[in-house]
């Protein structure tokens, strides 16, 4: 099929031309009798999201993804693009990608009257077939669906003429995916012309009405209090999207590490080699659930992953600019390391209340102290540690910093009773890197626990009685 030239080439191969809904149905069938993923890289909505999305392509629905910031909606959105077939056959020059059998726009029309079985093919792969647009208040008709070209007017066509229009992005994406990001942004007067597209399947340019039966998938993403809002979305236009999928975070912390996991920035381009101990990731995964489920922050504007995944980043790189003064070989974060996430947390996050007894960075100090104390409690009982309590009751103190070189955490491993078996509790004993980490988690344990005072002074910090 993919070697036909002409129309009559393309007929005597014998091969079917499906509408974009048979086409992605049939590959989605395969991909469910051969157990092949239809949205790789998608974590935690195996569930949930992704049967929903399975039925809407069974049924060859619209769609329209309802969720708050950073749960990849746009993400699922541009994946549904590989449930198109790599390549598919339309007549050459087609600004539309009219189907070879059954064209739609007049230049084509002609174009098969005039040359019948000779009329040229081309070919387009999947990617030119996916069209996205950020709804904002100046989209207009024009941009979705058409404007009359000044210069083919000037050319000599008559304004009545079908060849006078210069196609939007909807028509553009014909036979394809066409997706609208943020769909309630869009004015009144464009909700109506999209209506129009997708239900009558006709529209008005600058007078002249032309009929675009048009063979797209249209999907579309918005905050559910948006979606939900009365004027935000006209009445008709929600009723024409067939399903309302809700996305959702990570429910559990395994998932939030999944993704901040895949999606960090790739670890090779470091200088030196990374070993986050487990113990720090889940500190930074408990931080952005708290954040969700704290009544201090905006909960309809939601708690983006990419919170996760910035201080993941962040934390790391404060780790490697300590591997790199005191010439370390590896670069292990501490959390002495975790005051780097207040930057990459305070701009993410929305206060309920602002003012100036309210703070972004001691919220987010607070939040992180829970975290904390949450992931030390899934390792350590106070009773297990009650040998390193006494060493300290009985007047000795120990110094740690986001500066000091991780050897410099040795004597201290060697003289303290019971922080040795901690350490190795939390697998963390194969290098000084990983056993400097591990010994400021159990410290500051003890000390959010009240077990340890801890007094900071300029970059350093005193852990003692």
């Amino acid at each position: 099929m993919n070697d036909a030239k002409t129309i009559g080439e393309l007929k005597k191969s014998g091969a079917a031309v499906l509408t974009v809904r048979e086409e992605m149905r049939k590959n989605l069938v395969h991909c469910l009798e051969t157990g092949k993923r239809i949205l790789p890289g998608i974590v935690g909505y195996d569930d949930t999201v992704i049967p929903e999305i399975e039925n809407a392509i069974l049924s060859g629905h619209h769609m329209v993804f309802l969720g708050e910031r950073g749960q990849g909606k746009s993400r699922i959105i541009r994946g549904l693009m590989n449930l198109l077939d790599e390549r598919i056959p339309i007549i050459q020059g087609c600004e539309i990608n009219d189907n070879p059998f059954t064209p739609i726009c007049r230049s084509c029309r002609k174009k098969l009257q005039e040359q019948g079985d000779a009329t040229p093919l081309q070919w387009v792969d999947r990617d030119s077939r996916y069209g996205e647009k950020l709804a904002t208040p100046d989209v207009s008709i024009a941009d979705l669906v058409g404007e009359i070209d000044p210069i083919k007017v000037a050319e000599g066509r008559y304004l009545a003429d079908e060849e006078t229009i210069h196609y939007g992005l909807v028509p553009r994406t014909n036979r394809g995916i066409f997706a609208i990001n943020e769909l309630p942004d869009l004015t009144e007067k464009v909700q109506v012309g999209l209506f129009n597209l997708m239900e009558e399947k006709d529209v008005q340019i600058k007078g002249y009405k032309i009929r675009l039966p048009l063979d797209v998938v249209i999907v579309a993403s918005a905050n559910p209090e948006d979606y939900t809002s009365r004027g935000r979305i006209i009445t008709p236009l929600k009723d024409r999207f067939d399903v309302q999928i809700r996305t959702h975070y990570p429910k559990n912390i395994e998932d939030e590490l999944a993704i901040m996991e895949q999606e960090a920035a790739p670890m090779e381009h470091r200088s030196r080699k990374v070993d986050v101990p487990r113990f720090i990731k889940e500190i930074l995964g408990q931080l952005t659930f708290e954040a969700r489920k704290s009544n201090e922050i905006n909960q309809s504007s939601g708690v983006s992953v990419r919170v996760t995944i910035n201080n993941f980043e962040s934390l790391i790189s404060n780790a490697e600019k300590r591997a790199l003064k005191c010439k370390e070989n590896d670069i292990v974060p501490r959390v002495s390391d975790l005051h780097a996430v207040m930057a990459s947390t305070s701009g993410k996050i929305e206060m309920e209340y602002v003012g100036e007894d309210k703070k972004e960075d001691e919220l987010v100090e607070k939040l992180l102290n829970r975290s904390i104390l949450k992931v030390f409690d899934q390792y350590f009982s106070l009773n297990s540690l009650q040998k390193v309590v006494e060493y300290f009751n009985s007047g000795w103190g120990v110094e740690v910093s986001d500066q000091m070189a991780s050897h410099d955490y040795l004597e201290g491993i060697k003289e303290i009773p019971g922080l040795k078996e901690a350490v190795k509790t939390l697998g963390t004993h194969e290098s000084p890197s990983l056993m400097a980490s591990a010994t400021e988690f159990v410290l500051e344990g003890l000390h959010l626990h009240q077990k340890l005072n801890k007094e900071i002074e300029g970059g350093r910090v005193t852990y003692g009685k």
